[in-house]
């Protein structure tokens, strides 16, 4: 026997009504929305727990915590791509190891013409100033504190080194202990040479006038494929970046340091039987 077509109709109508997400929001909504909205709430600690997870955090390494991920139910979670690697390596001493707290920045291409030519030497600067101050500037800056991972959303195809051997020596004044970016930096001898942990996709060249603009800071942002909330842990080395989330922050460390304690006495043990000296790795 077959439904009336009134009835089918009177069922979709229904449907229509029950089905999440469907319903029309009210008019001061659209006009929220239309202006932009958030939806991810960016959550907030305060510099004493900051140093209470660093400090549950330190000696481990990337491999030690993403085993404390797939401890609390997170197996293959906040691993960056491997792209991102580490600018410089040090084998001795781990210098380009680090372990901070997130504060995140997203720049964007930009829309906007480039800076005309024709110019003189001081007309041209003042026009890359008046870019640097009103649409790529540094937000983020008044919220670093010691041991923050300064985490850049980057414009991916733009070949601008929004990351240089000045600025960054700037951010490790105010308590950066590394950077990460999804994209690139320029000045990259020098940033060796001053021996700031940096992780990168590749080298860029050009500055930020004419090629982004920042979009926002301390927000969401996805970097090496992975969300990045501010305040999440990160912790970068040569096997590359892991993003913990705050929430199961101390549980993954506990976890990581019985895997580091008991991988530091098997390798010792090993060292002995080679009558190899202890290193750093080893104690």
């Amino acid at each position: 026997m077959r439904t009336p077509l009134p009835s089918l109709l009177l069922s979709g109508l229904a449907l229509l009504v029950v089905l999440p997400g469907l319903a029309q929001p009210a008019p001061s909504k659209v006009a929220e929305y239309r202006a932009g909205k958030g939806f991810v709430a960016t959550r907030v600690f305060t510099a004493e727990d900051d140093q209470k997870i660093l400090a549950a955090y330190q000696g481990l390494r990337v491999a030690d915590v993403a085993d404390g991920m797939d401890f609390v139910g997170l197996k293959n979670s906040g691993l960056m791509d491997t792209e991102i690697h580490p600018l410089w390596k040090d084998a001795r001493e781990y210098k380009h190891r680090f372990i901070g707290i997130a504060v995140t920045a997203r720049f964007v291409p930009t829309q906007r013409p480039p800076l005309p030519a024709g110019l003189s030497y001081d007309e041209f600067r003042a026009q890359e100033g008046k870019w640097y101050n009103e649409l790529s500037f540094e937000p983020f800056m008044d919220l670093i504190r010691p041991g923050t991972a300064v985490i850049l959303d980057e414009a991916p195809t733009a070949d601008v080194g929004s990351i240089g051997s000045n600025n960054i020596m700037a951010w490790k004044l105010k308590g950066c202990v590394g950077v990460v970016t999804d994209a690139t930096a320029r000045d990259t001898d020098e940033v060796i040479t001053e021996e700031m942990p940096l992780y990168l996709r590749k080298v860029g060249r050009g500055i930020r006038p004419g090629r982004n603009e920042i979009e926002s800071v301390n927000r969401p942002v996805v970097v090496g494929g992975v969300l990045v909330n501010p305040g999440d842990v990160i912790v970068a080395d040569g096997d590359g970046v892991q993003v913990v989330p705050r929430d199961v922050a101390l549980q993954v460390a506990e976890f990581a340091h019985k895997i580091i304690e008991a991988d530091k006495a098997g390798r010792r043990n090993l060292y002995k039987q080679l009558g190899r000296p202890e290193d750093a790795s080893v104690k």
